[in-house]
Order: structure tokens, then C-alpha cells, then sequence
């Protein structure tokens, strides 16, 4: 699971029965009568015995395995990463899973993954004759810069209230900065995001925000910057950047022509206020330097269909294999193994794959299994795999992603996404009919951390995938050195893989596939990449 940028972990609630059930009571979308079944469709006692083999057992050995200290928490990129893809992809292959044509062993999709920094020695910002130094006074925050000259005008933001319909004044190819007030309140990075993409949307060439932060605090993001910014493939020619400067560099740059950095900053809690520094042009001289050119893996399998008019539809399971590496710690370990975030779920993909190759014949749509890399940088594989996929996003009819699935409550999973198309009545469909699990997926109960644009899901939901997002919550070793498999509850994880084996075989054995629900749609769909 990726965090946001600004907040450390959510306590998960923990659950009694009766509460569960009770929420599931009142969930929308009843449980209702299965549809009538095809004669192809897998017979009750196979699915049975299938479901059978996802085993605590197994999955102890298999979490055991990916989070490993030799492991050394799989970071993207990373040599132990590669390990645990080229394993998962010989446990594909011994599955009797369907290699892709044009695949690394047939399994393993590459993208490349490089990284970016600001050249300082060669680069400048400058504005009436004083200039803001790389790497002293302003550094990158988000995004990788343009190469080359950008000369514009300079726009203020001010003020923390109205930001909705602030940005109509903004001119093309505005530098604007930003002022601690509202966009410094977007404690969420989805809320952060939408205002800097406003910027960006009414013309602005740049955001730059002004921080008053101390030396210590200021020395720490200008490392982060001097680390360089992953891109995955090529930079893009349209891309924006935000920037962080320190407010009295900005008052030596910019108030010759008259801006009060003191009076703006004093702003706060005020209505949000946009104000073009009338004869002022700000010129940037940008080079970039290449530290890093790699890449990294994703693997995909696919179990055949076994009806001819159905096998070219596909129903998608997925989970991310990497992790955080190793860093630093208060304690003795610095290795962060990740096994909820997230072992668990990359081991509940391979059980439940292995409960559906076991079948014969098989379900009547196509499985695609993938397990992606560089979640925790930011969505990277699943990004890359979405607009880049094996088979043709149109035909996927779902994506079932698990993403922390081994902790908290022992007879409870969340499901995120239940409301935004009928998967979710689907689900309460399956859960009802197997009772036997001991496992109630209920509607997501911390709507206020938006979990469901923080995992792979979303990169489907984007392109128009109807999913739902299996979720334990957080905890207290939520991205610690201390999520270790000793703490994995795998016989709840059996259960859990058992639940969405059922889930996945109900949606590709269905004679339709699952259908948005349509304000979701307008809400959650994006045009695709052109």
C-alpha cells in the first residue's frame, strides 16, 4: 500500500463479529439470486475442492519466502525484487499458466525506470538581477523540470479559503508562487494534487511553493531532490513540475518589484487571492543530468478460458510484490520486510492462480494473474501495465487487487469500490453463498483516506475496469521494519484467498460481464494516454 506524502499511518479498526455483521446488514446491494448458470460453468464440488487447496500453510511458506530478509524489503528497482519476479514466474510456468509472446521467460513484463535530477551547476531561476540558486534555494519537489530556457511572468498566491474558483486569473505561462495557506492545508495528497493540477490547468508554466521551513527541515528535502525523481520510460515533453523555494530567497528575488514575501505570508486564513506582479519576468535556465537508468519487472499469467465465445474476455487479479527496501530504523533491523504490504496479497494471487489452473476444465473467461512492482513509488507497475497491457484493456470485465491481507480482525476484509459498479452486489452474492469461509467482505469504513486511489486498482478503474480492493487496514508496523510474517494471520488469509477464488470464478463464468455504475464512471474513467 503507498502512503500518502503527508501523514504517517491510520490505525486500523478493529472489529468485533456482531459489529461486521451488522455492517454488512447494511450495506447496499443485498445478496440476491445467482444467475442462471451456463453449462460450461465450473461444477459447485470442483470449485470446492479447488478453493480447498489455498491453504495457511501454503501461504506461511510462500510470504515467508517474498519477505525474507534476504529479500531486503524488494525495492523498485532492486536485485532481490528481480528474484522474487523470476521466482513468481516459475511457479506461473510449473502452474501450466499461459506465457505472452515478447515477455522476458515469457512472464515478465520490463519498463524502464530511470532516474532524474536537476543539474545545479548549470541551472538558475532568476528574476531583477537576483537569482535563486539550485540546490540552496529552490530545488524540485514533484515532477522532473524542462531542459532549456522558460521565460514568463510571475503570479502570487496568497490565502487559504476559495480555492475552488481561484485560479481564473492565472496567465499562460505564468511562474507562480504559492504562499503557506491553503495549498500548504492539503494535508491529503489526492487534495494537494487537484490544486497544483488547477495551476496547471489555468496556464501556470511552474509552481513554486514557499516555505519557511528551518535549515534541518529545508537540508532534508534538498536531499530528496539531489536523489533524482523516478520516471517511468521516457520524460515526458508535456510534463509540470513543482518546486519548493525558501521564503527569503523569494524576498531577495522578488521584492525589487515590489512583493511583500512578509505581508503574503501573513495571508493565512484569508480568502485566496491571485495576483500578477505587474513588469516582472521570471527566466529559468534548466539542465538535467540522468542518474540512473534501470528498469523493472511485472509478471503476468494467464489461464486460458475454457468457453470459445467468452475466452477472449478477461477477469484480472492483482497485487504488488515490492516494498520499501531498507532504511534506517530506531531499532536494530533495518530491512523492511513487507509481509502484509505486501506479501500477503502477491501470496494470495499465487494460491488462488493455482486453484483456478487446478480446474479442468477451467473458467469460461480468461485470468489474467499480474504482480506489479514499484507500487510504493507510486503506482509504477500497475501505471505501466494498464497502459501497456498483455491483453486489450477492453476485454478486462474486473480487477480483483489484494493489497494487505494477512492482519487486524480475523473474520472481516474490506472491500473498497463496492459502491461504483455491480461487483459489489456480486461480491455480497458470493459472501452469502459461502458461509462457510467465516470471511464478510464489508464497504470501506475510512472513506476519509481515499485507500481507493492508493493502491494498483485504481490504474484499471482509470481505464474503465470495474474493481474492487481487498484491505485489511493499517497497523502499527504499517511500512516498520516489524511486518514480518510472524505476524501474518495466514489461516485468515486462506479464507480471504478462498473468498475471491469464489468472486473470481462467479465473474468469469457469468454470461455478463460487470457494469459501472454510471455516475461512478463520469467520476472515475479517464480518456487514455494518446
Amino acid at each position: 500500500m503507498t502512503s500518502p506524502s503527508s501523514g504517517g499511518p491510520t490505525g486500523a479498526l478493529i472489529l468485533s463479529l456482531g459489529t461486521v455483521l451488522g455492517l454488512a446488514a447494511c450495506a447496499p446491494g443485498t445478496p440476491g439470486s445467482a444467475p442462471t448458470r451456463s453449462d460450461l460453468a465450473v461444477e459447485p464440488a470442483a470449485a470446492e475442492a479447488a478453493a480447498a487447496t489455498i491453504t495457511a500453510e501454503d501461504l506461511y511458506g510462500r510470504i515467508g519466502l517474498i519477505a525474507a530478509d534476504s529479500m531486503r524489503g524488494r525495492d523498485t528497482p532492486s536485485p532481490e525484487l528481480e528474484q522474487v519476479a523470476r521466482w513468481i514466474a516459475g511457479e506461473f510456468a510449473d502452474m501450466g499458466l499461459r506465457p505472452t509472446a515478447g515477455l522476458e521467460d515469457g512472464f515478465i513484463q520490463r519498463y524502464a525506470l530511470r532516474r532524474y535530477a536537476v543539474a545545479e551547476t548549470s541551472s538558475v531561476v532568476f528574476s531583477s538581477g537576483a537569482a535563486l540558486r539550485w540546490g540552496f534555494d529552490i530545488v524540485t519537489s514533484e515532477g522532473v523540470p524542462f531542459e532549456g530556457e522558460v521565460d514568463g511572468p510571475v503570479v502570487v498566491v496568497s490565502g487559504s479559503g476559495g480555492w475552488e474558483q481561484a485560479f481564473e486569473g492565472v496567465p499562460a505561462g505564468a511562474h507562480v508562487f504559492v504562499f503557506p495557506g491553503g495549498m500548504m492545508e492539503a494535508t491529503r495528497r489526492t487534495d494537494w494534487a487537484g490544486r497544483t493540477e488547477a495551476l496547471f490547468e489555468a496556464g501556470a508554466a511552474t509552481v513554486s511553493l514557499v516555505t519557511g521551513l528551518d535549515a534541518p527541515r529545508w537540508q532534508r528535502i534538498v536531499s530528496r531532490a539531489r536523489a533524482g525523481t523516478r520516471v517511468v520510460g521516457e520524460l515526458d515533453p508535456d510534463r509540470t513540475v513543482v518546486y519548493a523555494v525558501r521564503a527569503d530567497a523569494v524576498a531577495s528575488a522578488l521584492g525589487p518589484a515590489g512583493v511583500d514575501v512578509a505581508g503574503l505570508q501573513a495571508r493565512h486564513g484569508e480568502e485566496v487571492a491571485v495576483d500578477l506582479v505587474a513588469g516582472l519576468t521570471l527566466s529559468t535556465r534548466l539542465a538535467v543530468d540522468l542518474l540512473e537508468d534501470a528498469s523493472a519487472p511485472n509478471v503476468v499469467g494467464v489461464l486460458e478460458g475454457s468457453d470459445p465465445e467468452l475466452r477472449d474476455e478477461y477477469v484480472v487479479y492483482s497485487a504488488h510484490m515490492d516494498h520499501v527496501g531498507v532504511r534506517p530504523s530506531m531499532a536494530d533491523d533495518s530491512i523492511f520486510n513487507g509481509a502484509d504490504d505486501d506479501a500477503s496479497g502477491t501470496a494470495t494471487v499465487i494460491e488462488v492462480a493455482e486453484a483456478m489452473a487446478s480446474l479442468d476444465p477451467g473458467p469460461r473467461r480468461s485470468v489474467v494473474f499480474l504482480l506489479v512492482s514499484g507500487e510504493e513509488k507510486g503506482l509504477l507497475g500497475s501505471a505501466h501495465y494498464a497502459d501497456n497491457p498483455t491483453v486489450p484493456v477492453e476485454d478486462m470485465v474486473a480487477n480483483i487487487n489484494a493489497d494487505m491481507v494477512g492482519r487486524n480482525w480475523p473474520d472481516t476484509i474490506v472491500a473498497i469500490g463496492k459502491e461504483h459498479s455491480d461487483l459489489g452486489e456480486t461480491l455480497n452474492r458470493v459472501n452469502a453463498a459461502h458461509p462457510d469461509i467465516g470471511m464478510t467482505a464489508i464497504d470501506d469504513i475510512w472513506p476519509d483516506e481515499r485507500f481507493y486511489f492508493r493502491s494498483d486498482h485504481y490504474n484499471f478503474a482509470r481505464r474503465g475496469v470495474p474493481v474492487l480492493f481487498f484491505f485489511n487496514g493499517t497497523h502499527e508496523d504499517y511500512h516498520g521494519p516489524d511486518d514480518e510474517v510472524e505476524k501474518i494471520d495466514t489461516e485468515k488469509t486462506a479464507r480471504i484467498g478462498r473468498l475471491l477464488f469464489y468472486l473470481g470464478l462467479e465473474v468469469a463464468d457469468a454470461d455478463a460481464r460487470p457494469q459501472w455504475n454510471p455516475e461512478s464512471h463520469d467520476e472515475i474513467v479517464t480518456p487514455p494516454p494518446s
